[in-house]
């Protein structure tokens, strides 16, 4: 089990954009939608023209939740799926024969929105991006611990994810609207301490996901709404969210 105190939090999504929006969201949850997408006016216009629509989500969320004086603060990336619509146009080019887009690569790797937040941010310290199927939120707090662990007073855990092209939505498991969460979290203190445990898979009683919502995106709920518990299974392996105070 691990403990840690949510120092900050901020969300993005279309519709969804100040913390009295999600709060509203989390008493009565729906799938966010719309083609909005953030200003990010914190990145100056040459580099903004280069964020497609899920990093400016994921950066604006991050951006909002890290002081901006934060020196070597680690950040911990995550998605289950990245942007695969960017992946797809590059596997449509190799199936025409096209030269890929060196460009068009580069920001299509998994840790392509973290590295771009760093070098806009001029941040030195640690990143990570990562992905673990529906337990991504799960694995990002996990590897933020560890962060915490090794010594660093705080982590940034930006959660991130956009829908499924077509070709692929027959693989979907879930909802998959555009959203971003960030959390600021540090060791476990004042300020609300969320605990993650996990165990072995047994019988019990899972609480579903409020229709529409990813389990990703469920975990924000869960902070927000002041749920007691949030438990959630995958892969043989139960998963409880608990709140300390």
């Amino acid at each position: 089990m691990i403990e840690f105190t949510v120092a900050d939090w901020a969300a993005w999504a279309p519709g969804l954009t100040g913390a009295e929006d999600w709060r509203a969201w989390a008493r009565q949850p729906y799938p966010p939608r719309g083609e909005d997408a953030p200003p990010l006016t914190e990145v100056p216009a040459m580099q903004r023209r280069r964020i497609e629509r899920l990093g400016r989500m994921a950066m604006q969320a991050a951006y909002w939740c890290q002081p901006a004086q934060a020196e070597a603060m680690p950040l911990v990336f995550a998605s289950r799926h990245g942007d695969p619509a960017r992946s797809l146009e590059l596997l449509d080019a190799m199936t025409r024969g096209e030269a890929m887009s060196p460009a068009g690569f580069s920001l299509s790797v998994h840790n392509a929105i973290a590295a771009m937040y760093s070098i806009v941010r001029g941040e030195r310290g640690n990143y990570v991006a990562l992905a673990a199927g529906a337990a991504t939120a799960e694995a990002a707090l996990v590897e933020a611990a560890g962060l915490l662990a090794d010594g660093a007073p705080e982590a940034l855990v930006v959660l991130y994810d956009s829908p499924l092209p077509e070709v692929y939505q027959s693989y979907a498991d879930e909802p998959d609207p555009y959203y971003a969460w960030c959390w600021r979290i540090a060791r476990a203190g004042e300020g609300p301490r969320i605990a993650l445990a996990n165990a072995a898979d047994e019988p019990g009683i899972e609480e579903p996901a409020p229709p529409g919502l990813p389990h990703g995106l469920d975990v924000l709920r869960f902070l927000l709404a002041g749920d007691a518990e949030l438990t959630f299974r995958d892969q043989g392996v139960q998963w409880r969210w608990s709140r300390r105070a």
